[in-house]
């Protein structure tokens, strides 16, 4: 595989194929472009997170301290809710992929991020990076492929905000992350290293994901975990659950849905602790359960319970649950003595609950984060 040093010349600066590549079928994105003569690395240029400093005076960090890893894309939400894909008069653009949703949502937030993946060497890869430095994310570990296009969704939002979704994907830029790409030393200065499970579905950038998490692992850096679950990525329900399930004892931090756990456990009860409790390893420090309007749920070896959320009316609940990540990460990257401290993690919960309850109010994800200032206001709100 070729990665390109630069784009071509022209009046704009970038360029695209004079004529698209063929679309092959209802689900096949772009095929991937003729092979090209090996160049070098071609990375996006860097944004160091500007923070502040204890006197509310700006400062930097050149050293982010949360790292996401994953795919970055874009979604194309449909303008009403309520209809197929086939009967939305129009969508909306909007960058997402969960792992770049939760360090937008991290520096909207005011902390430091940085993510790592990898889009295509198109519009949509320069759209999706300039999208990044604008929200003062590390961009230094993402990269542009040749070969494949940038990672499409169409999300289907039934009346109640709820998604369905079809992705374009055969392969996309994000797919191809090999292990050799990475940059190791981003991840290891790192305070958090974020990561979902949809980067396991295939290789090359399996083994990648499996490599960023190790060296992190053995760096001493705390490890966050959302399944994410997207059952029409994954071959069959089986390898999904395998695959999830397979990454399951090495993380610090898991946040789950109800209805992830009940499709990890096949069918049992999410609500019921005993199920929860199933999911607790030797490594976990804390299970998150998200409960949409209701709040979420807390496992640590020593204490548990349940802090409720903030009731909004849901336009569009995509990255809703990350949201909840960036924020329950942002108070954790600060302090990680949260952990053994109930009454200050189910304030820094409240505070994640009340991310995740303001993302719905807006479509798409990225563009639907709230800024600290936005969380502050809102709290008064939140169900005690």
């Amino acid at each position: 595989m070729a990665l390109r040093a630069a784009s071509p010349p022209c009046a704009a600066g970038r360029c695209l194929p004079s004529s698209p590549p063929p679309r092959v079928g209802g689900r096949q994105f772009f095929r991937p472009l003729p092979p090209a003569a090996p160049a070098p690395l071609r990375k996006s240029a860097v944004c160091t997170k500007a923070i502040s400093n204890s006197d509310g005076t700006p400062g930097t960090s050149d050293s982010p301290h949360v790292v996401c890893f994953g795919e970055l894309l874009i979604d194309f939400v449909p303008t009403v809710s309520g209809v197929s894909l086939a009967d939305a008069p129009a969508f909306k653009k909007a960058p997402g992929g969960a792992p770049a949703n939760v360090a937008v949502g991290i520096a909207r937030l005011g902390g430091s991020a940085a993510f790592i993946g990898k889009v295509g060497d198109d519009e949509f890869g320069y759209m999706l990076s300039d999208m990044l430095k604008e929200n003062n994310v590390n961009n230094q570990g993402l990269l542009f492929d040749t070969h494949a296009r940038t990672a499409l969704a169409f999300v289907t939002l039934r009346s109640d905000g709820e998604r369905e979704f079809m992705f374009y994907r055969n392969p996309s830029a994000d797919m191809l992350l090999e292990e050799k790409e990475l940059d190791l030393d981003l991840i290891r200065k790192a305070k958090i290293f974020h990561h979902g499970s949809i980067s396991l579905i295939t290789e090359p950038c399996k083994t990648a994901h499996i490599a960023a998490s190790k060296a992190a692992k053995d760096a001493g850096v705390l490890i966050s975990y959302d399944p994410n679950l997207r059952l029409p990525l994954w071959t069959s329900a089986d390898d999904a659950r395998d695959g999830i399930l397979s990454i399951w004892d090495t993380a610090d931090l898991i946040k789950v849905s109800a209805e992830e756990i009940s499709f990890l456990t096949n069918g049992e009860d999410p609500y019921d602790d005993s199920v929860v409790k199933k999911l607790i390893h030797p490594n976990t420090k804390l299970l998150l359960v998200t409960e949409g309007p209701d709040g979420c749920r807390y496992y640590s070896k020593e204490f548990s319970g349940k802090v409720g959320g903030l009731k909004v009316t849901a336009v569009d609940t995509t990255g809703a649950g990350d949201a909840f990540v960036a924020g329950i990460l942002s108070q954790l990257a600060a302090d990680f003595s949260l952990l053994q401290d109930e009454a200050r993690l189910r304030e820094a919960l409240k505070f994640a609950n009340v991310c995740g309850a303001l993302t719905v109010t807006e479509r798409g994800a990225i563009p639907a984060l709230p800024t600290r200032q936005q969380v502050a206001d809102a709290l008064t709100n939140v169900v005690a």
